[in-house]
C-alpha cells in the first residue's frame, strides 16, 4: 500500500509515520507534505497513491482545497484535532475522519476499513461511517505541581499554553506558571477547540486570554494576550483567517 502524509507538523507526522509502520508492516510512505501548494504539486507529478493520510488544517490553508482543485481518486484518511469538518471530509473520498491525538487502534480501524472501500452501503450509512465517534468529554483540569504539592486547576484558568525547548509550560490567567507533561499537539486533542486555537507551533491559547490581533509585517498577524508572554506571538498569514473565524464564533 502506498501512502501520502499531509501534515504541517514534524511531530505529527513522525508520529504517523510510526504508527502507519505498526499497523500495516506493508505501508510505503511515498512523501510527506505540509501544503495544499505542495500536495497538489506532487499529485500531478506523480500516480494517485493507495491512500492519503491528511491533516485538515495545513500551512497554507485547509486540505480540502486540494480535492476543490483537482480530481484525487486515492481514499483519505483525515487527521486533525477538530471534529467541526467531518461532513466536508465526507465530500472528499474520506474514509475514516480521526481526532488527535490518533491512536494506532483508531488508525488500524481505518485501514481495515480501507480494504473494503468503496462500501456497498447506501450513502446515508456511509456518511454516518464518516463521522467521528464519539470522543470522551474534553479535559476539564490540570494537575500541577507547586512546590511539594499537587493541584487541581480548573481548564478554566489557563490562559495559553507554551512549548520551548520540549517543555509546555501552563500559563494561568492571574499569571502563574506551571511546567506540564502533555505537547502541545496532544493538548489540542484534549481541549475543547470552541476555547482554545493553536496560534502557532509554540503557543496554543484560551479564547479569554486574547486581548487583540494587530496586523503584521507580510500579512502576518501580532495576537495580544493576556497574562503577556515574553515573546511576540505571530500568527501567519495563512492561518490569519482561521484565527478570526474562531475568535468571531
Amino acid at each position: 500500500m502506498t501512502v501520502l502524509i499531509l501534515e504541517d507538523e514534524y511531530p505529527a507526522a513522525e508520529r504517523l509515520q510510526r504508527l502507519l509502520a505498526q499497523a500495516d508492516a506493508g505501508a510505503r510512505v511515498l512523501a510527506v507534505r505540509d501544503t495544499v501548494a505542495g500536495a497538489l504539486a506532487w499529485l500531478a507529478d506523480n500516480p494517485a497513491p493507495d491512500l492519503i493520510l491528511s491533516d485538515i488544517q495545513l500551512a497554507d490553508g485547509l486540505s480540502f482545497e486540494i480535492w476543490e482543485q483537482a480530481v484525487v481518486p486515492s481514499p483519505v484518511v483525515f487527521t486533525t484535532a477538530y471534529d467541526a469538518y467531518a461532513l466536508r471530509a465526507f465530500e472528499a473520498n474520506s474514509v475514516a475522519y480521526l481526532l488527535k491525538p490518533v491512536k494506532l487502534a483508531a488508525l488500524q480501524a481505518a485501514l481495515a476499513k480501507l480494504r473494503q472501500w468503496p462500501a456497498p452501503a447506501p450513502g446515508l450509512e456511509r456518511l454516518l461511517d464518516a463521522l467521528p465517534r464519539p470522543q470522551r468529554a474534553h479535559k476539564t483540569r490540570f494537575l500541577v505541581r507547586q512546590g511539594e504539592q499537587l493541584l487541581p486547576l480548573p481548564v478554566a484558568e489557563a490562559a495559553w499554553f507554551g512549548s520551548r525547548y520540549d517543555t509546555t509550560t501552563l500559563v494561568a490567567a492571574d499569571g502563574r506558571r506551571f511546567i506540564i507533561d502533555y505537547t502541545l499537539e496532544q493538548l489540542e486533542g484534549l481541549l475543547d477547540p470552541a476555547q482554545f486555537f493553536r496560534l502557532n507551533r509554540q503557543c496554543l491559547a484560551q479564547l479569554p486570554a486574547v486581548r487583540r490581533l494587530v496586523p503584521y509585517f507580510g500579512g502576518k498577524l501580532r495576537v495580544e494576550l493576556h497574562p503577556a508572554p515574553a515573546d511576540e506571538v505571530l500568527v501567519s498569514k495563512e492561518k490569519a483567517p482561521a484565527v478570526k473565524a474562531w475568535l468571531e464564533g
